[in-house]
């Protein structure tokens, strides 16, 4: 697995985010706050960091008078998830048949 994948979706957090847009279309700050259990601070540094690997769009606008900050998982996000989870899955393999 790589190294850089291994780190960035070993953190629980971040590996949460990720699965849960995974299985979406989209996802609300708000409702990435409610899934993850994390703060809103820990929550804006760890999708910064899944936006900055290109796992994921952060898009922000208004609605009325109020911020809305949406996340979508990108192509390459995707595609690390399966890897990571197909790495996860040969690890138990691998245990197992030990």
């Amino acid at each position: 697995m790589n190294k850089e994948l291994e780190k960035l979706l070993f953190n629980p957090i971040r590996l949460k985010i990720l699965s849960f847009l995974f299985t979406v279309e989209s996802a609300s700050f708000k409702k990435l706050m409610e899934v993850s259990g994390a703060t809103k601070g820990n929550i804006s540094i760890q999708i910064k960091k899944l936006e900055d690997a290109g796992c994921i769009k952060i898009k922000k606008k208004f609605e009325g008078n109020y911020p809305l900050t949406s996340c979508f998982i990108t192509s390459k996000g995707r595609k690390s998830f399966e890897l990571f989870f197909i790495s996860l899955k040969s690890y138990e393999t691998n245990k197992t048949e030990k």
